[in-house]
Formats: C-alpha cells, structure tokens, sequence
C-alpha cells in the first residue's frame, strides 16, 4: 500500500510490545518514529518536530510520562500544530479529562482495535492539514479586515476633536441589523449587485453613520424633549457636517469603506418619496448603502431608549416603520424586514456583536472548507465536521451521563462514568433489549427520547426536555441535553445523537445564583434595566389594582465630582446613592440605576401620601459625601388612572425632571399636564 504522502508518526510508550502492534497497524501507509519513554520523545521532538503529523503519546512511563510531554509541548507551543492522541488503558474520566485539558486531539483506550486505531489517526492528520489551510485562507480574510480596521483607526484619529455624541450600543445594532437586510436583499434580487465583499464594507461603514452629531451643540443633541424648528435645522446638519469630516480625508477618500462610509452619512436621512434631507433624493437615486442603514437607524432608534423617550416594543416599531409613520423606504428593504424580524429582534436583545462575530467566522470556515483548493473527499470532511463538533459538545460536559446514540445500529454508548452511575455493565448497549437499563431509566425512557429527536432539524439540531429517573433507586427529576448529528445529503437523517442527563436539582442553586446577577447593576447592587423590566412586569401584572409612582433622578454636577476627585470616588458616590435608596425605600419598591448617574424608584405606596414619601427619600439622598456636596435632581409621576402602564409614568416623570433640572438643582418636580408642550412625542 502506498503511503499516505510521507506522513511521520511518532509512537511514544514504555512497552515494545505497544509501539510493535500500532507500528503494523500504521507502517504502510505513515513513517513510523518510535520512543520509549517521554524524556526521549521531548528530544526527539526537540531536534525534528516539525517533521511530524501526529503523535501517539501513553500516559504512564518511567522519566517523564505523558502528561509532562503534553506540558513541555504548551511551553513550547508545539501542542498548536503537532496533534497528539493519547493511548492508554485508563478510563478514569479525571485522567482523561486532564488529557484535554493540556492539548490532546484524542484518546484511544487499550485494547487496541485496528480499524478505531486507523480511523482517528487519519481523520486527526486530515484535521489538522485542513485547519492549516483554513488558516491560510482566514487570514488572507483577516488581511483585508485589517486594512480597512487601520481606515478606521485613521478616520477617527481624524476625529478626535470632536465629541462623540452616539452610543457604541447604538452603532452596535445598526451595523448588525445592516448586515441581515443586506444578506436578505441579495437573496430577494441582484440589482444592487451586492457581494460577500460588498455587504462586509457597507456593514462595516455603518458604524460611522452618524459622526457627523459630534459637531452638533450638546444642548441640542442631548435635549430631553421636542427640539424647536431652529434646533431641529442645526441638528439636521449633521449629515452635511459627517459626510464633509470623510470628504477631507485625503489620504484615504478613494478607498471603498471611506466612498460608502460617505454615502451612508450625507444620505441616511434621505426617503424613498424624496421627502428626507439633506438633498430630497428620490427612490434608487439613494445609494442602496444608505437606504438600509436609514431603516436600520430608524428601528433601532424607535426600540431604544433616548432621553427623551422610554423604548418602543419591537412589534410596534416594525408595525410604526411598515405603515409609514416614520417615512417612505424601498419596499423590497420592508419586505426584508418583515421576513428578518425575528432575527433582528434576537439579535438586537441578545449579543449581537457576539453573534455577528460568529457569524462571520461561520462565513469564512464555510467558505474555507468548500475552496477547491482543498482537496479531501466530502466524505473525510464529513467524519471530520462530525468528530470537531462531537469533541466540542463533549468539552462543554461535566461528569455527569453522557452517551451517544448510534442511530443506524440501534446502540447507546455510555462514558465510562455515566455506565458506572447507571451499573450496566457495557459501555455499549441495546436500549431496547437491556434489561438493566430500561430498570434504570423506565420502560419508556427510549421511547420519548425518540419523540424529541424527531422534531430537530439540521438548523435546529439541540433539543432539551425533562423526565423523573429512578437512577440508583432514588426517584429524581434529570433534564436530557442533546445534540443530533444529520447527514448532507438531499434527504437529510440523523446519523448520531450525543448528550448528557444532568440532575435538575444540583444546578437549581448555580442558576439562581447566575439569574440573580444578570439582573444588578455591579457597583451598586441595585435592578438593571434587565432586573427592572422582569420585575416591573411581574408588579403590573400580579397587582393591578394597586397604586404606583414612578422618579427618575440624576445626580447635580456629578461630572464634576469624577473630574475634581477622581472615577474612583465617583463610584463611591454611586454606592452611597445606593446604600441611602435602599435605607429609604420599601422591600415592594423597586430601586434601578438606569443610566451612568441615572436612577429610578417605582414606588408601591397603594393609600400612602405618596408626597411625604417622595419628600422623606429626596431628603434622604441629598448629603454631602466627603468634601462633595451631593444634591439630586428628581421627577415623579404619580398614577392618576388605574389603566395606566410604567411607561407612560416613565414619560411624565422624565419630563418632570427635566423641569427640575432647568429650575436648578436640589430640586424635584410632580408631573402636571403642563409639562407637555414642547415635549418629544
């Protein structure tokens, strides 16, 4: 047999007998470097480890065993291109665990079985050959992101006098709901002619959208309320003054990302009915770059909070943008926003510079694997794909029941520790036939994992549910994780399955205490915006008929108290906040830090005299911390009909408090039907 293009193997382990019966199995088709213990490996990797494909490493040898050779081989870093599967008779999950830890592609247990032995040695010399040319071609990818980042970095270098006055989350979104539409719209037609390459730049030039604000007046830009029609002429600039900053960069103004970056700015405020600004363009006299950050711009907008408004629903802002409440748009971009709307709405509320980095990622290995530059059959990259995400999802486990279902052969495969748990004998088994098994985990255990698998998908391929087990004679609640592996072909099916039992009860405390943290603010321990919105929605909804009052307060020169003394004593005016909101409120009022120095109590007070309330706690906040004489600014917006909601108390306290904030500070106001006009609808 011919050997397989000259690839060296070393076999490391202190029995001759070993290393003999892996080198028959391997020597016709690889080159085979024996060592016998791990010193000598080390040298012989020392002097010749580039030459190697793979190593065959056991874990226990005199001088220095296997995991010292892992160890040297992370210090050396030749761990990241020399895989190494390990060989060994140990099946404590400890050991192997340890194995992974420090770099090992595999394990092989002893006995040796030849076609197991054959099939990992070749998928892992296949592995890594083709991660090594993904490599090559993610960083050509990288390459060109680099460039057009270093554009980035020059542009607003360009910029740095100014103020910035946008919100990194705000770019954020628009970029990520950018992309989606652009991938929806080159679906629908190919009248933009947008490529791969051309989504990634105007993606990426979505960012400076709105650079142009940081040339608008502050007073004007962070006005909580309707702007007048002189104001609302100056901020309109905005485009001009953005598109003008790109113009006068002569060093890059022809490159690709600065053209659209240009376009994006001067034109975003533009409508399909002609009736935007600055220059009233009309249908596709619009570049198709600026007609889909305009709609991203407006949603995320509409479902975002400002501070003159609290966030829309995002049902209501696609039904607002759908019906031409917030201006005319191309109508194949609202069709790509309806069909988009819930991934938009998912990524927006969950991480979307996370998941558009996944995504991208995603993009490149996808295109990586299928260049024709690699040549391996679809069938090795198939087994490949199979053993990488098998090895990831069992990375992720902790020593609980993990198997795998071989659907074709009808066989569960149990770790080792998860048979021991369940006492069946064989770590293969035949659910239907067991009789250990089936007195472990019920008659009809089998029988519902089934059911579930049934309703994944390729796309869809996890599925979770829970069930009462009587494993080890103690009744107990386990929820059942699994992954389904499917096939590529036209019909796809589920070749395996691979999963876990976790015991409900020993993760309840460990998720409490995760949901309990996802929900405070970490200076102060007070409600996040996320802790408000769950507990606000339990309040309305299992109390109704109760009485609520809502302030928001900010606290009076507080930029001055971090600029004077420093951010560290401005994060302990923070807490003390905190610690005399808590003193002074009820355990049924709700108390969130909503902004950098923004608060906001939810007062329960039902028959109270919710005046002497709001008195009693302003008095409490004001006091000198230190030499800093602390003073609030506070609105209050008081339930005067029973079918009110938060948010429209949340509208007339902020209004409220802008009144207290123009009227000097140490003040608060009550909401009266007054304070509306001129006030952002």
């Amino acid at each position: 047999m011919q050997k397989l293009r000259h690839e060296k193997i070393l076999i490391v382990d202190d029995s001759e007998m070993n290393r003999a019966i892996l080198a028959d199995m391997l020597s016709d088709e690889y080159d085979v470097t024996e060592a016998e213990d791990g010193e000598e490996a080390l040298e012989v990797l020392k002097n010749k480890g580039a030459e190697f494909s793979l190593v065959l490493l056991d874990i226990v040898m005199p001088k220095k065993n296997g995991f010292d050779v892992l160890s040297e081989m992370n210090r050396t870093r030749l761990i990241e291109d020399l895989p190494v599967i390990m060989v060994s008779a140990e099946t404590a999950s400890a050991q192997i665990e340890k194995a992974y830890e420090l770099g090992a592609t595999d394990f092989i247990m002893r006995p040796f079985d030849a076609s197991i032995v054959h099939r990992r040695v070749v998928n892992t010399i296949f592995l890594y050959a083709k991660q090594r040319k993904l490599l090559n071609v993610i960083e050509e990818q990288i390459s060109e992101k680099e460039q057009n980042s270093s554009m980035m970095v020059d542009i607003l270098s360009h910029i740095v006098e100014f103020r910035n006055g946008e919100s990194g989350l705000h770019i954020l979104h628009v970029r990520t709901i950018t992309e989606l539409l652009l991938r929806c719209l080159a679906r629908k037609t190919d009248r933009y002619k947008l490529t791969e390459e051309n989504i990634s730049v105007i993606s990426m030039a979505s960012a400076l959208h709105d650079i142009g604000k940081i040339g608008i007046d502050d007073k004007i830009l962070n006005k909580p309320g309707r702007l007048t029609p002189e104001e609302f002429a100056l901020m309109k600039e905005h485009s001009v003054i953005g598109a003008n900053m790109l113009e006068g960069l002569s060093a890059h103004r022809e490159a690709v990302l600065v053209r659209r970056a240009y376009e994006i700015c001067r034109w975003h405020h533009e409508r399909w009915d002609g009736k935007g600004y600055p220059d009233g363009l009309k249908g596709d006299e619009i570049p198709i770059c600026a007609q889909i950050v305009a709609l991203a711009d407006v949603y995320d907008a509409l479902t975002s909070v400002r501070v003159y408004k609290p966030p829309i629903p995002p049902e209501e802002a696609k039904r607002m943008i759908m019906e031409g409440q917030c201006g005319a748009f191309n109508p194949l971009i609202l069709e790509c926003l309806e069909e988009e709307f819930e991934q938009i709405k998912d990524a927006v509320s969950h991480g979307a510079g996370e998941k558009a980095a996944r995504r991208e990622i995603r993009r490149f290995a996808d295109a990586a694997l299928h260049s024709k530059a690699i040549s391996a059959s679809e069938r090795t990259l198939r087994l490949l794909d199979y053993e990488r995400m098998k090895y990831a999802f069992y990375a992720e486990l902790t020593e609980e029941i993990q198997f795998e279902y071989k659907v074709d052969d009808n066989l569960l495969v149990f770790s080792s520790a998860g048979a021991k748990k369940l006492g069946v004998a064989n770590e293969i088994v035949n659910p239907e036939t067991n009789s250990r098994l089936k007195e472990q985990l019920g008659q009809d255990w089998f029988r519902q994992l089934r059911g579930f698998l049934r309703e994944t998908s390729p796309d869809a391929p996890d599925c979770r549910y829970e069930c009462e087990l009587a494993i080890g004679g103690n009744l107990r609640w386990y929820s059942v994780i699994m992954r389904a592996i499917w096939t590529d072909d036209v019909s796809p099916s589920i070749e395996s399955v691979i999963g876990k039992l976790v015991d409900v009860h020993d993760t309840h405390m460990a998720m409490s205490e995760l949901k309990e943290k996802s929900i405070r603010d970490p200076l102060t321990g007070l409600l996040n915006r996320e802790g408000l919105d769950e507990e606000l929605s339990n309040k309305f909804v299992q109390f109704p008929e109760r009485k609520y009052a809502v302030a928001v307060f900010d606290i009076d020169d507080f930029k001055s108290a971090n600029d004077v003394y420093g951010h560290q004593f401005g994060d302990k005016v923070l807490r003390e906040i905190a610690e005399r909101l808590i003193h002074a409120t009820r355990m049924h009022d709700l108390c969130a830090r909503i902004g950098g120095d923004e608060f906001l109590i939810v007062f329960d007070y039902d028959m109270g005299d919710i005046r002497a309330i709001v008195a009693r706690v302003f008095k409490t906040l004001c006091g000198a911390v230190d030499d800093f004489d602390l003073t609030v600014s506070m609105g209050v917006a008081e339930m005067t009909e029973p079918t009110e909601r938060y948010e429209q108390l949340f509208h007339k306290a902020d209004l409220a408090l802008y009144v207290s904030k123009n009227s000097g500070k140490a003040t608060y106001n009550f909401y009266d039907d007054s304070m509306e006009t001129g006030s952002a609808g």
